[in-house]
């Protein structure tokens, strides 16, 4: 997994070449962030680019990496210039913020509900998801209390209704927490879920107030 950097140095990379521009000094007039020799040489370790000739190439793999990165980007831009209503410098800051959240269902369902755009603000095409391709016209409810979920049906912890039940903090020190993957173990006769190496029963209120993302299996 690559971390922000890393994720900004493979956006300038696309950008430039977008103009067939391929040397290190392009490259780094479009990175919002100072990027030095070796950063590239971890990138390239990592197998996403290929370097000579001052000319900075993506892998097979790395394209298709950069291709995904570059498509949340520019959804963030249309998200925060379309519906915040942000323009210029304040879009891209925010946008670049917001890019390094989006998980992949959350992706498809801004992409979904704001018609598959193909480009963003300033003309820029944005690669193609599958919401796109399925050509989707309905955003998914895919945020739903844990007690909705069936045995066998797994969800992504979104948050947890604070004050919503005495043992909260307890259950949370533990490691029921945002960004944990639960699975539902059985619903009767007690409500039981399953996550990491714990089995945790729990009553039907305090599932009714921890919201998950669903997880297709």
């Amino acid at each position: 997994m690559l971390n922000e950097k890393q994720e900004e140095i493979m956006e300038a990379i696309w950008g430039a070449g977008e103009n067939s521009m391929h040397s290190i000094e392009a490259i780094k007039k479009r990175c919002v962030v100072d990027f030095s020799e070796e950063d590239l040489l971890e990138l390239e370790k990592q197998g996403l680019i290929v370097s000579g000739s001052d000319k900075i190439l993506f892998s097979s793999q790395g394209k298709s990496i950069a291709e995904a990165i570059m498509r949340r980007h520019r959804l963030a831009e249309v998200l925060v210039s379309s519906v915040l209503k942000l323009k210029n410098s304040s879009m891209e800051e925010v946008a670049c913020k917001v890019e390094h959240c989006l998980a992949p269902e959350v992706e498809e369902s801004i992409c979904t509900l704001l018609g598959h755009p193909g480009v963003c603000p300033d003309g820029k095409p944005i690669p193609m998801g599958k919401c796109c391709r399925k050509r989707l016209k309905v955003v998914d409810n895919i945020v739903v209390s844990l007690n909705e979920l069936r045995p066998s049906e797994k969800g992504k912890i979104t948050y947890i209704k604070p004050g919503s039940h005495s043992n909260l903090h307890q259950l949370m020190s533990i490691g029921l927490q945002p960004g944990i993957v639960v699975t539902v173990h059985r619903t009767n006769p007690a409500f039981c879920i399953k996550f990491e190496n714990t089995e945790l029963a729990m009553d039907e209120e305090l599932a009714r107030n921890i919201f998950v993302w669903k997880i297709e299996n």
